[in-house]
């Protein structure tokens, strides 16, 4: 049975093809805003899924080039659909377990990795039926430090991961981006309104990079039962479509 597809506006005549199995959300917007891309960058999304956060920063053209890397054949023919109705020539989408990228993908060129991980241990929780969400939601596919161990193979030196993830595993993270020459360098907490725990975090490490870590405000979504000025700012164009 073929997947019933929607296209949701992006704004700037932007729009991205996603699925009841992919499709995104704030974290995944948050995380591309986070990243900070710049022009010269050769970014690679892992675990790209519908390829949100790679089209965001081709709307903007704020990267050179993307690479979308996911194991979901069906992830991997929505965002080459995306491409293919946009012309986008820099985009390339990839279908493959990130454990086996040699030859796929060139190592140690790369300036800009990103990753919106699964966010559940193989073993935590209950396991989603559908296994297409279940490999989205729980590392069944690839643990936390393969998503770190690849990530330095395919950054140049002074090249950028970033990353997000729950609060809990934030000493996780951070452990395995330091094992693997990673170091963290940025860090911002995400919590739904003030006075409430966060629900997200945001990490960027770089290879190779100086020990010295960099602690920015946390980001609030809402404020007074709306979405606060930065998270408008934040969505920016996206929002706008839908005005």
């Amino acid at each position: 049975m073929e997947p019933q597809l929607k296209k949701e506006p992006l704004g700037k005549n932007f729009f991205i093809n996603v699925s009841h199995h992919h499709t995104f959300g704030t974290d995944a917007v948050v995380l591309e805003h986070f990243s900070a891309p710049r022009k010269k960058d050769k970014a690679i999304d892992l675990g790209t899924g519908c390829g949100i956060i790679p089209f965001l920063m081709l709307r903007d053209n704020a990267v050179k080039s993307a690479i979308g890397v996911d194991i979901s054949e069906e992830a991997i023919e929505l965002a080459s659909k995306t491409a293919a109705e946009l012309n986008l020539s820099n985009f390339t989408p990839i279908c493959s377990d990130l454990n086996d990228l040699k030859g796929k993908v060139e190592f140690g060129c790369h300036t800009l990795v990103t990753c919106n991980p699964p966010y559940k241990k193989a073993g935590a929780g209950l396991k989603n039926p559908d296994s297409i969400e279940a490999v989205a939601r729980h590392e069944l596919a690839c643990s936390l430090e393969d998503i770190i161990r690849v990530s330095g193979k395919l950054l140049q030196t002074s090249g950028r991961l970033c990353m997000c993830h729950r609060p809990e595993r934030l000493s996780e993270l951070m452990k395995l981006m330091s094992d693997y020459k990673l170091e963290p360098k940025r860090l911002r907490l995400v919590a739904q309104r003030k006075g409430e725990e966060p629900w997200l975090v945001l990490v960027e490490a770089r290879k190779g990079g100086n020990i010295g870590l960099r602690i920015e405000p946390t980001l609030y979504v809402e404020e007074n039962g709306e979405f606060s000025p930065e998270m408008v700012e934040i969505y920016g164009a996206y929002k706008e479509a839908y005005l």
